[in-house]
């Protein structure tokens, strides 16, 4: 998979990441692997710095800031954001660039759709997956199931040009309604997503819910 970089948001996983980036080693797969992570983040940076990884300081703060400077950075046909926690499994990849191969342009990993599943969802998580998937397939007729699971591959010139902007975890929101505002194709994959190792979420459900909301008002009154 030499066509695959790996983009990993990190901070303060300094207990996770080497359990992460130890997995894709011994699969073998080949891939690139971008990690963004803070400065000021020294644990994180010393606990992977044995691993063939490009490690890249952080610009500026927030998941999506993260996300878009490993993006930008990522120079292969297909990049995929991958997580730092150990939820997202690596044995889907493959499949995820086989079928970017026949001509999909982004694929994203649903939770949804057997035989997916999750064993981080709560009845929270679960509710707001759905309500705000619902209103996303409504106002612009997104084709996919799972919304707020960033766990998603495409053709990396196409994630450029996309110019996507979000800092924060709205970034979940923005990368697959721009996709198809701008025609491009979108596709399901069933995935199920782990425990995290530390078991610690970074998400608050009420404040990112609200953030989330706001999203997808802004991009459906301004379409861009």
């Amino acid at each position: 998979m030499n066509n695959l970089t790996l983009v990993i948001p990190a901070k303060y996983e300094v207990s996770t990441l080497p359990i992460v980036l130890q997995e894709i080693k011994d699969m073998q797969l080949s891939c690139k692997i971008i990690v963004v992570v803070p400065e000021y983040d020294k644990s994180t940076i010393e606990a992977i710095a044995k691993f063939d990884c490009k490690i890249l300081i952080q610009k500026g703060e927030g998941f999506g800031n993260a996300l878009i400077q490993g993006l930008n950075e990522s120079n292969t046909k297909y990049s995929c954001i991958f997580n730092a926690d150990g939820s997202f499994d690596p044995k889907y990849l493959l499949e995820m660039s086989e079928k970017l191969d026949q001509g999909i342009d982004f694929i994203f990993n649903t939770r949804y759709i057997r035989p997916g599943g999750s064993d981080d969802d709560t009845i929270i998580t679960y509710i707001g997956n759905k309500f705000f998937t619902f209103i996303c397939q409504i106002l612009f007729r997104l084709n996919i199931s799972d919304v707020l699971f960033t766990y998603a591959m495409g053709r990396t010139e196409v994630f450029k040009k996309l110019k996507l902007t979000s800092n924060d975890f709205t970034f979940c929101i923005e990368l697959p309604v721009k996709a198809k505002l701008n025609n491009y194709k979108l596709a399901d994959h069933p995935s199920f997503e782990r425990s995290r190792i530390s078991g610690k979420k970074k998400v608050n459900e009420f404040i990112d819910g609200f953030l989330i909301l706001i999203s997808i008002i802004r991009l459906f009154i301004f379409k861009r």
